[in-house]
């Protein structure tokens, strides 16, 4: 059983078009895909134009999902349930940040629901008893309100990075590395353009082309770089001497 099948995304009471989009966009990018809808404010929400744009290729997300009317039946199923509600409660389930708690409850190896509120007034007391935890994202204590999809990202991410994450991969090809050799026909090629320019005195080097063999070995040149510098030595002996 995969985290594909094993974790659902509920939506409480959503007043916003384009948020059920964005958050059905929020669940791909990291994997997911169970999305259920209760009671939302429009019945075709699914299919509404806003919907659709916001999520941006997540359609499938939104041609699965499901629309039902009470949290009951959106929590068929489930083994956990994790409301996600910043106002404080005297009463209700324990309260934990999503980083810190993730792992023991990806250990569990449980079908786990997620739960949001609605963007006008949150989640409910009885919404909130109806489950086994509760989420508390940290913010900044003089603004925590975060937007529906937005929160459902961070849920998201979270999530998937308790499930062991998605490999990072590189968007360029690795640099390949000059040789010795590379570095030293640069350096010779540059001796000749900066005597050309009459920035280098042949009879008198001093330490100049040392020092530049010392930088050229820090900065460690790609074969794209050696070519790009003596391209700049090209230039540079193709005027006329100083």
């Amino acid at each position: 059983m995969t985290a594909l099948d094993t974790t659902r995304f509920v939506l409480l009471d959503t007043s916003h078009a384009g948020n059920v989009g964005a958050a059905a966009r929020a669940m791909k990018v990291m994997g997911f895909t169970d999305l259920v809808l209760v009671s939302p404010r429009f019945a075709d929400v699914l299919s509404r134009e806003e919907t659709v744009a916001m999520a941006s290729g997540a359609a499938d997300i939104l041609v699965r999902a499901r629309v039902v009317d009470t949290l009951d039946e959106a929590l068929e199923g489930v083994h956990v349930a994790c409301a996600t509600a910043m106002t404080p409660r005297d009463f209700g389930p324990p309260t934990h940040a999503p980083r810190a708690w993730f792992p023991e409850l990806a250990a569990q190896a449980a079908r786990v629901a997620f739960v949001f509120g609605g963007e006008r007034h949150g989640m409910s007391n009885e919404d909130v008893y109806k489950c086994h935890a509760a989420l508390s994202i940290p913010t900044n204590p003089a603004y925590g309100s975060l937007n529906l999809a937005q929160a459902v990202q961070v849920i998201a991410y979270e999530w998937r990075q308790a499930l062991g994450g998605f490999e990072v991969r590189a968007r360029t090809p690795d640099t390949r590395l000059a040789g010795a050799e590379a570095v030293q026909g640069l350096l010779a090629h540059l001796e000749q353009a900066l005597v050309h320019v009459g920035y280098l005195d042949p009879a008198a080097p001093k330490k100049l082309m040392p020092r530049l063999n010392q930088l050229f070995n820090r900065a460690a040149l790609t074969q794209e770089e050696i070519h790009l510098l003596r391209g700049i030595a090209k230039a540079m002996l193709e005027r006329p001497p100083a």
